[in-house]
């Protein structure tokens, strides 16, 4: 059986959570390869809605093994409530099916303090629009190498005395820097230590119980956070997140080889969003913009905030195909562009004089482009309802065939609504 790899193809928030529910069904494991709980997959099930942070969404899936691969930063107090959350729904989250990486790195209460510290203290100008959960300060100390993983958890005294070195130096920069009382490493220590009991059942090898897996015959599901420009190397920094979000991390992330990955599916958003500051080319603000974000619901699932809208943006979405390589694309929330006379498509940019089919490598160039737009009808039929890609309007699937045609890369599966059942297979 084949692995597959999911991601995002633009700045997040494309519908990956209800793509990785879909597909769940035709896998055995999923596995959660990096980002933190600053990722919010929303899927509607039955009519009901479930916000993931942690927990792969496989979990809505009986009989599936999830996994937290070492890539992942874990706060552990969002991970036992959303144990709990999940328990309290008759969701089965025990040690058998919910499995995390005794090398995963922990998000501690001083993470959480760290970050929402530097972000108060940026000029409004240079504000990266931080979730504030603590994902950059872990990733810090992960590299740094002073981070806290999840088999700490094993050991109390090492757990204690790695608190302690962490603190030596953020305690000088809370005090001096950012004028704020030190913490105390002892009641750091005691707000952590009793989620010990609750978490140890669940860590395991990752590699190994991947391992063991494929020996098997069964087959892997990765999946992101976030997406591709928001990659730490290759997104718009500085307003990225804190990991590599592209496909090539799902190896590094969960501890395989990336001859593994078989199926790679791009999920790309019918219209374009970002969350937070940094730049957007298409952006909208005008009735299309409203238009998108009213009828999208467009609001960030972990922060609540709005996202920004706009047109879709094909150089985006070619720098996402050169780096991951997908074998197809799904294109989610079509039916939210129902109702627009026109529909623009970004097919290039004009920078400094020439006209580039990729956004340009500098920091900040993204601020000084201009697009070029190519225009399309489109339909006002109410597609929601659509239960096939022939019963879709004319216009929609040459919207679709244009993207396709574009890209070089053929569209599997078009969502055309919240409902998991609310996909048209080409």
């Amino acid at each position: 059986m084949s692995n597959i790899v999911i991601f995002g193809s633009q700045w997040g928030d494309e519908g990956k959570g209800k793509i990785v529910d879909l597909l769940t069904r035709d896998v055995d494991l999923i596995a959660r390869f990096q980002g933190g709980n600053n990722a919010g997959h929303t899927l509607v099930v039955a009519g009901k809605k479930f916000i993931l942070h942690l927990i792969p969404s496989g979990i809505l899936h009986k009989n599936k093994i999830c996994l937290i691969g070492n890539g992942v930063v874990v706060d552990p107090e969002v991970l036992c409530k959303e144990m709990a959350t999940l328990a309290g729904e008759g969701l089965d989250v025990g040690p058998t099916r919910l499995q995390v990486s005794k090398k995963a790195h922990l998000i501690m209460p001083y993470h959480r303090l760290m970050d929402g510290a530097r972000e108060s203290a940026r000029c409004k100008d240079s504000k990266i629009g931080t979730t504030g959960r603590g994902i950059g300060p872990c990733y810090e100390d992960k590299m740094h190498r002073v981070g806290i993983r999840a088999g700490d958890l094993q050991d109390l005294g090492l757990l204690r005395a790695k608190i302690e070195t962490a603190l030596t130096e953020k305690n000088v920069l809370f005090q001096h820097l950012y004028n704020t009382d030190p913490l105390d490493p002892g009641q750091i220590f005691d707000q952590v230590a009793p989620l010990a009991d609750k978490l140890l059942p669940h860590l395991v090898d990752v590699s190994q119980v991947l391992q063991d897996a494929w020996d098997k015959d069964k087959s892997v599901l990765f999946e992101g956070a976030q997406g591709t420009h928001l990659d730490i190397d290759h997104g718009t920094y500085p307003f990225v997140t804190s990991s590599n979000t592209v496909v090539g991390n799902a190896a590094a992330g969960t501890g395989c080889s990336p001859s593994r990955m078989d199926r790679i599916v791009a999920i790309v958003k019918a219209y374009t969003t970002r969350v937070g500051a940094g730049p957007f080319p298409t952006e909208l603000d005008n009735n299309e913009g409203a238009h998108m974000q009213e009828k999208g619901a467009e609001f960030g699932a972990t922060t609540g905030r709005q996202r920004r809208c706009g047109w879709l943006d094909l150089a985006v979405l070619r720098e996402s195909v050169r780096l991951n390589g997908p074998t197809e694309l799904v294109v989610t929330k079509l039916d939210v562009l129902s109702g627009l006379k026109e529909l623009k498509i970004c097919v290039a940019y004009e920078y400094q004089g020439q006209e580039v089919g990729y956004p340009p490598q500098e920091e900040n160039a993204m601020d000084r482009v201009t697009p070029v737009y190519e225009t399309m009808p489109g339909w006002d039929q109410d597609i929601s309802d659509c239960t096939s890609w022939v019963s879709l309007p004319s216009e929609a699937k040459d919207y679709i065939k244009r993207v396709e045609k574009m890209l070089g890369v053929p569209v599997s599966m078009v969502s055309v609504g919240p409902d998991r059942e609310q996909i048209l297979h080409r």
